[in-house]
């Protein structure tokens, strides 16, 4: 079993930045890709980016490209989502999830339970 924890949500005024982290123990990390997913309320859970296992490939939603930047560290177990010039409508419960595959889609095999990340206008 793969449990993964996220920490880092917070309020934020629009513009600021936070730094969500996800740890994850239960497997070889380094077998993992991870991802990054939000949810806002009455709207569907929406990608927002991912990473591979060697940290050698990223994909990126385009509402946030060149905002924010995933990555991970291997030695910690753990992946990072720098935010940056944050807007209200990032607004969301945002979930950490791993897979054995690298992509974009819905169906990531492992979940956290999310962080909620309010920006203020």
């Amino acid at each position: 079993q793969v449990q993964l924890v996220e920490s880092g949500g917070g309020l934020v005024q629009a513009g600021g930045s936070l730094r969500l982290s996800c740890a994850v123990s239960g497997r070889a990390f380094s077998t993992l890709s991870m991802a990054w997913f939000r949810q806002a309320p009455g709207k569907e859970r929406e990608f927002v980016a991912a990473i591979a296992w060697s940290a050698s490939s990223a994909k990126y939603e385009d509402s946030v490209n060149g905002r924010f930047t995933i990555s991970r560290d291997n030695a910690k177990n753990t992946v990072y989502l720098q935010m940056n010039s944050l807007k209200p409508e990032d607004t969301a419960v945002y979930y950490c999830a791993a897979d054995p595959t690298f992509k974009r889609g819905i169906a990531y095999a492992y979940w956290g339970q999310g962080t909620q990340v309010t920006v203020s206008s």
